[in-house]
């Protein structure tokens, strides 16, 4: 898989600032995909080395029977510091050295981290599908932005996220009484659609195999 760079990754606060609302304009919250999906992703991060090094995974499965079809790897210094809501520009570069592995090219992206669920409407999923311009989610573990109403305990049961009176994103159970999930636009996929496509991916636990299996690879467990 080709990637083009389109801006570079050292940046200031700033900096990084600017090229999320200039890259924010171009991202789509529609359903502009073909199907049928025949091949999802997972992309996760890992750190070595106290934080030093970024181990990037990515994880591509045929579906809907969601079976392993090609994995990859790749390992570069980490450049930007962990501050929240700029997670993309420490993580982003070593996921694109990923990507460039893969042969397969998957028809939608789960992305660890929110898609337009952040202050900005600029999250790691709008960013990465911005970049490579394939379809991306946003299916993040824990609330970056919005608030919502109580979320019934049901699989499938699902809230509104809101933030300064726009709905951002959706609260999602994706396993009786465990945890949510929040789930967002990335990129080229509209939030009904990424609702499904993320339950779709969860059969049996809480998060998406995509993200579960590319979890263990970033995480070398």
């Amino acid at each position: 898989m080709k990637i083009y760079q389109r801006h570079a990754w050292q940046l200031t606060l700033s900096e990084a600032i600017a090229i999320q609302e200039q890259l924010q304009a171009e991202v789509i919250t529609e359903d502009k995909f073909k199907e049928p999906v025949q091949y999802v992703a997972g992309v996760d991060m890992g750190f070595e080395a106290d934080g030093t090094i970024s181990r990037a995974a990515v994880a591509v499965l045929s579906f809907p029977d969601l079976q392993v079809i090609e994995t990859s790897l790749a390992y570069r210094p980490t450049t930007f510091p962990y501050i929240p809501g700029f997670l993309s520009f420490r993580e982003i570069p070593a996921v694109l050295d990923a990507l460039e592995k893969i042969t397969t090219i998957p028809d939608i992206i789960l992305c660890d981290g929110q898609g337009i669920a952040h202050p900005r409407r600029f999250g790691i999923a709008c960013h990465l599908g911005v970049l490579v311009d394939i379809p991306t989610i946003g299916v993040a573990k824990s609330l970056l932005v919005g608030k919502h109403e109580i979320l019934p305990e049901t699989r499938g049961s699902w809230q509104p996220l809101i933030h300064k009176g726009e709905t951002i994103g959706a609260v999602l159970r994706s396993r009786t009484k465990v945890k949510p999930l929040y789930i967002s636009s990335g990129h080229r996929v509209s939030l009904p659609t990424a609702i499904d496509y993320v339950l779709r991916c969860t059969p049996k636990y809480r998060l998406p195999e995509t993200t579960r299996i590319a979890d263990k690879l970033a995480s070398n467990r």
